[in-house]
């Protein structure tokens, strides 16, 4: 899978794209990622990428020409891709959009600034719009690398075990299960003891409803989305937890 990142911050971006898990996807080729700086595609002297909004108002936007400018480059080199702008105003990000992102072979990222792009260049240029959450960042350049970060690590391959993605929170809805390691007792605190039994289904059965518990006690909107067979729902009965559950997916349809 191929990334290229529009900017005019590159430096931003360099050292998180050379760590960790990013760089050893690169490094074994399962990714490609350019960084591209906008600036070098403005027309004027002064490599201009903002002016003041038509119309009058507060801060600078962005210029549709270095913007457009860039993205034309990059197709040049590259054919095809998306075209991804990092905005308050997207959709918000969550791990379905990842899973849908990661089956594309190619994601071109475009990092907003100041008070946004020229809607024209929305218009004629981005495929999709994206937010990682309701808040305001002073750019798109961190935006960029939470969308790096959380596509990669699906990729087939690219984390060491296989089943590290298919199991972390948001996989299948809710939170994930407590995990615990050495030492075994902690301030006073021992580990539960199904996790030491080597008893592979019990402890199956114990992160299920350890799971669950951890969604309706700290992200109980969650549940909405959470799916169970009819042998999770016996075992959810069974431990007085099906009647929440059921009751939280109500109200969730119902608002």
């Amino acid at each position: 899978m191929r990334f290229d990142i529009l900017t005019i911050f590159p430096d931003l971006l360099a050292s998180p794209l050379t760590e960790g898990i990013i760089r050893r996807a690169i490094q074994d080729g399962k990714v490609e990622i350019a960084i591209h700086n906008i600036r070098d595609f403005a027309a004027d002297k002064h490599a201009m990428t903002d002016d003041r909004p038509f119309g009058g108002g507060e801060g600078m936007v962005m210029k549709p020409e270095p913007l457009a400018a860039t993205v034309q480059h990059v197709r040049e080199q590259v054919p095809g891709g998306k075209v991804v702008l990092l905005s308050p105003q997207g959709r918000t990000y969550d791990q379905a959009l990842a899973q849908e992102l990661a089956s594309e072979p190619r994601l071109i990222l475009v990092c907003g600034r100041y008070e946004g792009v020229d809607e024209r260049f929305r218009d004629h240029y981005v495929d999709l719009e994206v937010s990682i959450g309701d808040y305001i960042l002073t750019g798109g350049e961190l935006a960029a690398l939470v969308l790096v970060d959380s596509i990669i690590r699906l990729l087939p391959g690219v984390l060491g075990c296989a089943d590290s993605a298919a199991n972390d929170t948001f996989s299948r809805g809710g939170l994930k299960y407590p995990q615990y390691t050495r030492p075994r007792v902690f301030e006073g605190d021992e580990v539960p003891e199904v996790l030491c039994s080597g008893d592979h289904a019990a402890v199956s059965e114990w992160r299920l409803l350890a799971a669950v518990r951890q969604t309706l006690n700290r992200r109980p909107e969650l549940l909405a989305t959470m799916a169970f067979n009819s042998q999770e729902e016996k075992l959810l009965k069974k431990h007085g937890l099906l009647d929440a559950v059921r009751e939280r997916q109500r109200g969730a349809r119902s608002e």
